[in-house]
């Protein structure tokens, strides 16, 4: 057996290095600043919970995605954490008990079993922001324009938006008198975009022929707001839960359109991510650099049952990781400073790196026996004496 180099990490976990590591470290303090200032308090969850805890609501899905050990205290299951939503409805429901609508914010490594098959980590940071205890599409619209603030202000441009609502389907396939195999199979298959294997599958159901065409058209049913028009007609005499899902979409846009106007924002109504555990609207968001979404997020009332307090919720999470190697493609062309000071034993010397880091200005003194590192640093500038003072070089 070949012996594995002792420097290699396993496959999908990285380091992040000290350039990476420090912008990392800012954009994180940045948006927790944001979300305070839009009222969200933040809760640090642990790295390792019970195993049962972690597989409720949204943790269903994420059962092979669970690293899975056995505590030698107790002897029950526990997971490493592979998303953080779970524990923060058990904060909500048993920890903080309020009647009023809470709303809590994270950001937190997590570890999953399988690489995504698109960013091929196996360890995001994820952050995000929730609000519980309020059930209306004001606080669905809340989250939205947090999410789009988020994106804002790590510097990504020409956002996308699109927007779904599972009960949609869930409703739908209801009133089809769909059994859970048959819904399951048609799930996967709507996921896959199969459209002839759609058709047949769909023929196949002993259901009302109406259901049959309707069922056949959802992957039709994306586009521009006009498709919420179309989708009425394609939907007539559903029901009363189908209507109100493309109200909520409808009113949702209206919203956005006011207060982003240059937003562009998309329908897919046979996009059903977060199927399982979601309860109404779902969204993401795209931008044109990357060929998937750069955040998610939806409705998953009622994630707190388990806790013992059911509560409406509604939020979204990024992988913050992502978000910074956007965040620096970006600004990769901006140099922050970093000034070389020579090794000196000199007060003035001190005082003066002293104001330049208070400044936020970052500086590099010389170590013994390293006479020339200013080229290896890549510094943009270095202290010299000048008239008895010290003042910074440029070396652009």
């Amino acid at each position: 057996m070949q012996k594995r180099d002792s420097w290699l990490l396993p496959q999908g976990i990285e380091d992040v290095l000290p350039e990476d590591a420090q912008q990392l470290e800012a954009l994180r303090r940045q948006l927790l600043d944001v979300f305070s200032c839009w009222g969200y308090e933040l809760v640090i969850p642990p790295v390792v919970d019970f195993l049962d805890s972690l597989l409720t609501g949204s943790g269903h899905d994420l059962d092979l995605q669970t690293f899975k050990l056995t505590d030698q205290v107790s002897g029950e299951m526990l997971g490493v954490c592979a998303d953080i939503t779970p524990q923060v409805a058990r904060i909500d429901a048993h920890n903080l008990k309020h009647d009023r609508p809470t709303r809590l914010c994270y950001v937190g490594t997590t570890l999953r079993t399988l690489e995504n098959s698109s960013s091929k980590t196996r360890s995001p940071m994820q952050i995000g922001a929730e609000i519980y205890g309020h059930s209306g599409i004001e606080s669905d619209l809340e989250v939205i324009q947090l999410m789009l603030e988020m994106l804002a202000v790590t510097g990504l441009q020409n956002v996308h938006l699109d927007l779904g609502h599972v009960e949609i389907y869930r409703a739908l396939s209801e009133q089809a008198g769909l059994t859970k195999v048959q819904e399951t199979e048609l799930f996967d298959v709507l996921q896959r975009k199969a459209r002839p294997e759609l058709n047949d599958l769909v023929d196949g159901f002993n259901i009302p022929e109406n259901y049959k065409t309707i069922f056949k058209t959802l992957p039709t049913l994306n586009g521009g707001v006009e498709i919420l028009a179309k989708a009425a007609e394609v939907f007539a005499n559903t029901g009363e839960a189908v209507s109100q899902a493309l109200e909520e979409l409808q009113t949702i846009a209206d919203k956005l359109r006011i207060n982003f106007p240059s937003l562009p924002v998309s329908f897919d109504l046979s996009e059903l991510r977060g199927y399982h555990y979601h309860t109404g609207v779902v969204f993401a968001s795209f931008v044109p650099e990357l060929g998937r979404e750069v955040a998610r997020g939806g409705r998953y009332d009622n994630i707190g049952e388990f806790f013992g307090r059911a509560r409406a919720a509604t939020g979204f999470s990024a992988d913050l990781k992502l978000l910074n190697s956007l965040s620096k493609q970006l600004n990769e062309a901006e140099t922050a400073q970093l000034v070389y000071a020579p090794l000196a034993d000199d007060a003035a010397l001190t005082e003066a790196i002293r104001d330049l880091r208070t400044q936020g200005i970052a500086v590099v003194q010389q170590l013994p026996g390293h006479p020339d590192e200013i080229k290896e640093l890549a510094c943009t500038g270095v202290l010299e004496k000048q008239n008895q003072n010290w003042v910074v070089k440029s070396l652009a």
